[in-house]
């Protein structure tokens, strides 16, 4: 008898504990009602979908739709003005979420000892003067092993940040330039035709 008490006290506290768990999973909006209709009812389609919505991964394979939604790069006018004043040298890195561009060593035909490599970081998406910090390296070769790398931020540095600043400020005047334009209200004309 005792144990038959025992093995019912069990089982209602596995019960209560089934409950206490539902109750908290559901209240942490783990479990939420869904429409069956929303959802694919083949695994792979629904997989897909979960992928191209960024809410999920792939251990092997693809993952190219994992990390969420960015803005695309050439909605940006710093960062479009940028890529094209620098369009004559390799990149080795243009990382937009980053706000970093980095070039490779660059040497012109004139000057075959003289090689430069500039760095742009993005401080502000805002089209001004304090929105770039522009690095420019400069290596000095006498020999193959005998290299000098020194960073000149004076002139280059300007000049770059002058035509960047110029040519991001004509295309934020392009784009304004093209938006359709509000028609003006006069004072009188509450309602439409009138």
């Amino acid at each position: 008898m005792f144990s038959n008490i025992v093995h019912i006290d069990k089982i209602f506290f596995k019960l209560i504990g089934v409950l206490v768990i539902t109750m908290m999973l559901k209240s942490c909006g783990v479990y939420r009602k869904t429409d069956a209709r929303e959802f694919p009812p083949e695994p792979e389609k629904r997989i897909q979908k979960n992928l191209e919505e960024g809410r999920g991964f792939r251990v092997f394979g693809d993952n190219k739709n994992q990390g969420g939604t960015f803005n695309f790069a050439t909605s940006n006018e710093m960062w479009r003005a940028s890529l094209d004043v620098l369009d004559f040298m390799p990149l080795i890195s243009a990382d937009y979420s980053g706000g970093l561009i980095i070039t490779d060593w660059y040497s012109s035909k004139d000057k075959k000892n003289e090689s430069v490599k500039i760095s742009i970081r993005f401080l502000t998406n805002e089209i001004r003067s304090d929105a770039l910090d522009i690095k420019v390296f400069i290596k000095e070769c006498g020999s193959e092993a005998n290299c000098e790398i020194n960073q000149n931020n004076t002139n280059i540095s300007d000049e770059l940040k002058v035509a960047i600043l110029k040519r991001a400020a004509k295309y934020k005047k392009e784009i304004v330039d093209n938006q359709p334009k509000k028609p003006k209200r006069t004072v009188g004309s509450i309602y439409p035709g009138g």
